[in-house]
């Protein structure tokens, strides 16, 4: 067999061309200081003095540039600004070399932390670790950075534990902390605690108030922004999602429920909402109340009123609707189903009435009640009230009863048991074994306790609310002529309950209970 001549051709001696010798290594510096504390301040100033004359010490080393972020943690690099800076200019070929105080300086989170130095190790770029003295060109480089990176992985990890135990420890103190900087109707005095900003209160006082006279959060909204009300961000645009945030807000009550949200991951610090996966600690009368409890828990009983809806037969659900001071009160006495609000063009004659919602629907198919024209509405609600005055004596009669009815009226259970019972429950849950079971049957035990007081407390509030309503029918009757009585949307959302359309009658029902029969 015929021999092969090979031929070995030897790779290419590395040489530097003179004018690259005579080239400085460019070296950059990367620190950070995790917290904003002063005494991490006097730290990262440090850094940053440190590098510069560690730098520039070295001969044929220039400085490429300090790259410094205040006061971030290490976990999350993306949030780091000057450290992805410094990425971008290395990529770009500003930077030779990277010098940094230790591993968990430069990232805690080990896939990052490799992720970022492989990227740079492409490029030839290597990265110094003073601590650990680790250059992460070397062949044991990676190795070792890789069981340093866990380490600092490990360390972050823990000290996230450590933060959230002192958390939970503050709250079980009932001590809060409220960002109060886009937090309308708080500010915080020289000690950190919440102060009432008046004219800001009062634009939560207005907001509760037309909640219930009837408006809904989107119309609340609407009429801020026409005002010209600014948002607790500063912002002219308001959503009904905030009207409805504030509404539910139990600061306002001066009462403060804490670890509403909860981090589920110590890497990406995603928040998600606490539905009883961990503990929740309610602190009452922590601050000065804007809102009287009563009335907060008025609005909250509204709540469930208008998301529960109206049905009719046919079990179709209605949203609540604040457009008209008609709508949600006018009942079809045929189906049970409400009147809605109609533009009407019958042979060429436009007008504006009320027709059932099942006959809209359903083309007339399952309802005949029929179309009532809303200046006739306006007539008979009109004609009820004047009627009200008219007999204002027989009236007040059944006035003064309804309000002792309800001042008697009692609760099934005491607001008073209810709280004691919590209390042993809380010692209990305090000094409870290990047993799982125990935990459990506690745990449901308050829930259902917290969830009773909750509806007492509701129970009461819409006591109270019912008896001032009352009482301003009461000074109303008392005071209006009925001469000078003029139709107001006012009127029908202050004091109509219900309007009940049948074939041939109209029933007004005051909120009083009282309930007057018109003919037509």
């Amino acid at each position: 067999m015929k021999k092969n001549n090979v031929m070995i051709i030897p790779a290419k001696p590395q040489r530097h061309h003179s004018s690259r010798e005579k080239e400085k290594l460019r070296v950059a510096a990367y620190c950070r200081v995790s917290t904003e504390t002063e005494e991490q301040n006097l730290s990262y100033d440090a850094q940053i003095n440190h590098y510069t004359d560690y730098i520039n010490d070295h001969e044929g080393w220039t400085l490429a540039g300090i790259y410094a972020d205040d006061g971030i943690s290490g976990t999350r690099t993306k949030e780091r600004l000057e450290f992805l800076r410094m990425i971008e200019d290395a990529m770009d070929g500003k930077i030779d070399f990277i010098i940094t105080k230790s591993i968990s300086r430069f990232a805690r989170n080990t896939l990052d932390c490799l992720r970022y130095i492989r990227k740079l190790k492409e490029k030839n770029i290597p990265v110094y670790f003073e601590k650990e003295s680790i250059n992460t060109m070397d062949s044991k480089g990676e190795v070792l950075l890789t069981i340093m990176a866990s380490l600092a992985q490990q360390e972050s990890q823990s000290l996230s534990q450590n933060v959230k135990l002192g958390l939970q420890y503050r709250y079980q103190q009932g001590k809060v902390l409220v960002n109060h900087n886009r937090f309308l109707g708080y500010g915080k005095d020289e000690e950190g605690g919440l102060i009432i900003i008046p004219e800001e209160a009062e634009i939560i006082r207005r907001i509760y108030r037309e909640y219930l006279e009837g408006q809904s959060p989107y119309a609340i909204a609407k009429n801020l922004e026409k005002d010209g009300i600014l948002t607790g961000a500063g912002k002219t645009k308001w959503y009904d999602t905030t009207i409805r945030k504030i509404l539910q807000n139990e600061k306002y009550i001066g009462d403060a429920l804490l670890q509403k949200t909860y981090t589920v991951d110590f890497l990406s610090k995603h928040r998600v909402k606490n539905t009883g996966e961990v503990p929740q600690y309610y602190v009452e009368d922590h601050h000065e109340a804007i809102i009287p409890k009563n009335i907060f828990y008025a609005v909250q009983e509204e709540m469930l009123r208008r998301q529960s809806g109206k049905r009719g037969k046919n079990g179709v659900k209605r949203s609540y609707s604040s457009n008209n001071c008609f709508s949600n009160i006018v009942v079809c006495g045929n189906c049970g189903d409400i009147f809605r609000r109609v533009h009407w063009n019958n042979r060429g004659k436009k007008s504006i009435v009320w027709r059932c919602v099942s006959r809209l629907e359903n083309r007339g198919t399952k309802c005949t009640a029929r179309t009532l024209p809303e200046d006739d509405l306006i007539l008979t609600t009109m004609t009820s009230f004047k009627k009200m005055l008219t007999d204002k004596k027989e009236f007040l009669n059944r006035l003064m009863l309804a309000i002792e009815e309800g001042m008697g009226a009692k609760n099934s259970r005491s607001l008073f048991d209810i709280e004691e019972e919590l209390d042993q429950l809380q010692l209990q849950l305090i000094a409870r074994t290990s047993s799982k079971e125990e935990y459990n049957d506690l745990a449901e035990k308050i829930y259902a306790l917290k969830d009773e007081k909750e509806r007492v407390l509701q129970e009461e509030a819409g006591k109270e609310n019912h008896k001032k309503n009352l009482q301003s029918i009461e000074q109303f009757i008392q005071t209006q002529d009925v001469e000078t009585l003029e139709f107001e949307d006012k009127l029908v959302r202050q004091f109509v309950d219900k309007i009940l359309v049948l074939d041939e009658t109209i029933e007004v029902t005051f909120k009083t209970g009282t309930c007057v029969r018109i003919d037509g």
